[in-house]
C-alpha cells in the first residue's frame, strides 16, 4: 500500500507501508515487508526537516502523544516547543522489522496466510535499517536531519550513519556502544532460552494454542534486573516483604513462602509485557540486538565509521549497568574528530535514557535541533 502524504497525516497515528521484498544479511529473504510507523509535524518543501526516532527493544512507534490521548515514551523530548520541536521538524518513528506493533514479524501472515512462527528468518539491526531506508524513500526523504535513539534504538541510529552516510546529517546515540559485548550477549541468551524452553513455545508455532507466557515473563524479569541499578532496587524495595506476605513463612512448603517486594515488582513487570508483546518477536529482536556490531564486515568499528559524515551526539547514563558509559566513551574514540559523551545523571540505571531524557534537551537544542 502506498504511504499517505506526510502533510495529511495526523500526528501520532499508526499506519503501514509496503517496502517490498528484502534479502537478509544472514541469508534468506522476506518476500514482502511492511513497516508500521507514526509521524508528527509536517515535511517541508525540500524534505530537509525530517527526523527519525528509533525505539528500544520492546518499545513501539508512539514517541510522542500527538493527536490522541495516549502519552508517548519520549514526550519530554518530542512535541510542539520541545527540543525536537514538531512545529519545526517532521518526526518519523518506525516499528522495527520483526516486531509486533504493525511491522512484518513472526506473527504476520506468510504468503499462504499462516503466521510465520518458527519459519521467520533471523534478522539483524542492519536488515531493519535497510527496510527503514525504503520507508524514507516512500516518504520522499532523501536525507534525515537527524536519526536518534536509545538502547537498541541507538544501535539502529548508529547503523544508519554507517550504512547510509550521505543520508544522515546528525546521529544521536544514547545508552549503547558500537557493539554488543560478551556479557550483553550472555544476558540476552538467558532471556531467549527462557522463552524457548517454555513448553508452550513449540519452536515458535504457538499461535493456535496457549502462549508461552511463563517463558516471556521470565525473560522480562532477567532483562528488567539489568535495566535498573542496584541502588534503585535497594532504595525502593530493600529486603521488605510484599504487603502482608512474609518471605519467612512457608507453611505448605518452600514454594508457598511470601514474596519480597522486589519479587512482586518483577512479577508486575513480567505481567505487563506478557499482556502486550509477542514472545517470538522478543526472541527475534533480542537476537538482532545480540548481532549489533557496527564494525562487522567493515574492517572494525573505527574503519566502519571513518566514512560517516554525520555529526555525532553521544550520551550515556552514569548508573547504567547494561550498557556501561565506558562503551560510549569507546565509541567516541572511534569516531572522527573530538566527540564528547554527554552524561545523563540518573540513579535508576539503564532506563534513565527513557525517564531522564529531558536532561539532554538544552544540549540537543544547541547542537542538533537549533
Amino acid at each position: 500500500m502506498a504511504a499517505p502524504a506526510a502533510e495529511e497525516a495526523l500526528d501520532g497515528v499508526l499506519r503501514t507501508v509496503a517496502v517490498g521484498a528484502l534479502q537478509l544479511e544472514a541469508g534468506g529473504a522476506l518476500p514482502e515487508v511492511e513497516l508500521a510507523y507514526e509521524t508528527w509535524g509536517k515535511l517541508n518543501a525540500d524534505a530537509s526537516n525530517a527526523v527519525l526516532i528509533q525505539h528500544a527493544l520492546t518499545g513501539d512507534t508512539h514517541v510522542a502523544q500527538g493527536s490522541g490521548a495516549e502519552p508517548g515514551w519520549w514526550d519530554p523530548l518530542v512535541g510542539p516547543g520541545k527540543p525536537v520541536d514538531t512545529d519545526k521538524y517532521f518526526v518519523v518513528s518506525a516499528n522495527i522489522l520483526g516486531g509486533c506493533y504493525g511491522s512484518t514479524g513472526p506473527a504476520s501472515p506468510d504468503p499462504e496466510g499462516r503466521p510465520w512462527g518458527s519459519r521467520f528468518p533471523f534478522v539483524t539491526i542492519r536488515d531493519s535499517v535497510r527496510a527503514e531506508a525504503r520507508l524514507a524513500d516512500r516518504l520522499g526523504i532523501r536525507r534525515w536531519h537527524a536519526v536518534l535513539g536509545g538502547s537498541m534504538g541507538g544501535a539502529r541510529a548508529l547503523e544508519w550513519a554507517a550504512t547510509y552516510p550521505d543520508r544522515v546529517r546528525h546521529c544521536v546515540v544514547v545508552a549503547i556502544g558500537a557493539y554488543s559485548t560478551a556479557e550483553q550477549i550472555a544476558l540476552a541468551q538467558a532471556q531467549v532460552l527462557a522463552i524457548r524452553q517454555d513448553p508452550n513455545y513449540r519452536d515458535g508455532d504457538y499461535y493456535d494454542g496457549p502462549q508461552p507466557e511463563a517463558g516471556l515473563g521470565l525473560a522480562r524479569r532477567i532483562a528488567h534486573i539489568s535495566y535498573r541499578s542496584e541502588a534503585e532496587l535497594g532504595f525502593r524495595f530493600g529486603r521488605r516483604g510484599q504487603g502482608a506476605e512474609n518471605p519467612f513463612e512457608a507453611a505448605d512448603g518452600a514454594a508457598s513462602r511470601g514474596r519480597y517486594q522486589v519479587e512482586s515488582y518483577l512479577d508486575h513487570q513480567a505481567e505487563k509485557l506478557v499482556g502486550r508483546f509477542d514472545a517470538n518477536s522478543y526472541v527475534i529482536l533480542t537476537e538482532a540486538l545480540m548481532s549489533h556490531d557496527v564494525g562487522r564486515g567493515r574492517g572494525g568499528v573505527q574503519r566502519a565509521l571513518s566514512s560517516a559524515t554525520a555529526e555525532f551526539f553521544l550520551a550515556a547514563v552514569n548508573s547504567d549497568r547494561l550498557y556501561f558509559p565506558e562503551q560510549s566513551e569507546e565509541l567516541a574514540k572511534a569516531l572522527p574528530g573530538e566527540v564528547p559523551v554527554h552524561m545523563i545523571d540518573a540513579k535508576i540505571g539503564h532506563d534513565g535514557f527513557l525517564t531522564e531524557i529531558g536532561q539532554l534537551g538544552p544540549e540537543l537544542r544547541r547542537r542538533v535541533f537549533p
